[in-house]
């Protein structure tokens, strides 16, 4: 496993020799559709989570900005991974291993105790630091309309359609929160029944309801049981329908086209699914 460090640059190889000498890896968990890689290793009897960014990787540094400043209310609870060493410049970080089985997969992703719980942290998460932005939406609009000029396989008319209805779009001031980003089973994970939380290479300042996105195309619309548990978790439903409505369509278009340029089918033809759904609850 020791070659899995060779995906690693030099300057990424002589931090982790410097900070974690003689560390060994046991097992490479990187993804594979995008270049970062993500290294479980030992070091001094502890375990740890070694992840160093690609290029044009913007995750590593996400997810280091995220540790700096937002993680407190979950890594005090050991319900997070708390950060060792890491670097911006290098993209490269180190975290303490978090134990606990992927939820994704899982029978506890049927579990309304673990939706429960995974509200319950989110609420923490979002009742951080919130500030007014007056230009999100028209930025967010922006970010839409660029992903529906590059390459997809988006129908011509399903584009065109989605355009216009962007167009008439209002662009209110937004209150943006600490926002995970990827909130969904697949970064969450269960120890003796206590859900945790992992993979911070998403989070940003955004609405709040945007991490409500995932799970509402997914795991709330194959059991609505999930979504009340969620909720009680979480205490309050921050889903105001307008600003809603226009997240689930830029969420659908976002995940159509990044899912068709690193080649995740599976994906891909989710955020078609996605698309139709929300234009089929569209005003316009």
């Amino acid at each position: 496993m020791t070659s899995a460090l060779g995906n690693l640059s030099p300057q990424q190889r002589a931090l982790v020799d410097q900070w974690l000498p003689g560390a060994t890896v046991v097992r490479d968990h990187s993804w594979g559709l995008v270049a970062t890689t993500v290294l479980e290793m030992t070091h001094a009897g502890s375990r740890l989570i070694v992840k160093a960014g690609g290029d044009d990787d913007h995750h590593v540094q996400r997810e280091l900005h995220a540790h700096l400043n937002w993680l407190r209310p979950w890594t005090d609870r050991g319900r997070a991974p708390t950060l060792v060493q890491g670097s911006a410049d290098a993209k490269l970080l180190i975290t303490r291993y978090l134990p606990g089985e992927l939820v994704l997969g899982s029978k506890q992703a049927d579990d309304t105790s673990t939706y429960r719980q995974a509200g319950e942290l989110l609420a923490l998460l979002h009742a951080q630091t919130p500030v007014t932005d007056d230009d999100y939406e028209r930025r967010e609009n922006e970010k839409s309309l660029a992903s529906l000029s590059g390459p997809h396989r988006i129908a011509a008319t399903i584009a065109e359609r989605l355009r216009a209805e962007i167009a008439t779009w209002p662009t209110p001031p937004a209150i943006l929160v600490p926002t995970h980003g990827d909130w969904q089973p697949r970064n969450w994970v269960v120890h003796h029944g206590v859900v945790g939380v992992i993979d911070f290479g998403r989070a940003a300042m955004r609405p709040a309801s945007t991490d409500f996105a995932r799970l509402a195309a997914q795991d709330f619309r194959r059991n609505p049981n999930l979504e009340a548990a969620f909720l009680d978790g979480y205490g309050t439903d921050p889903r105001e329908p307008g600003a809603w409505h226009r997240e689930r369509v830029r969420a659908a278009i976002g995940t159509a086209a990044w899912a068709y340029h690193v080649g995740d089918e599976p994906f891909e033809a989710q955020g078609h699914r996605m698309i139709a759904e929300a234009l089929s609850s569209s005003r316009t």
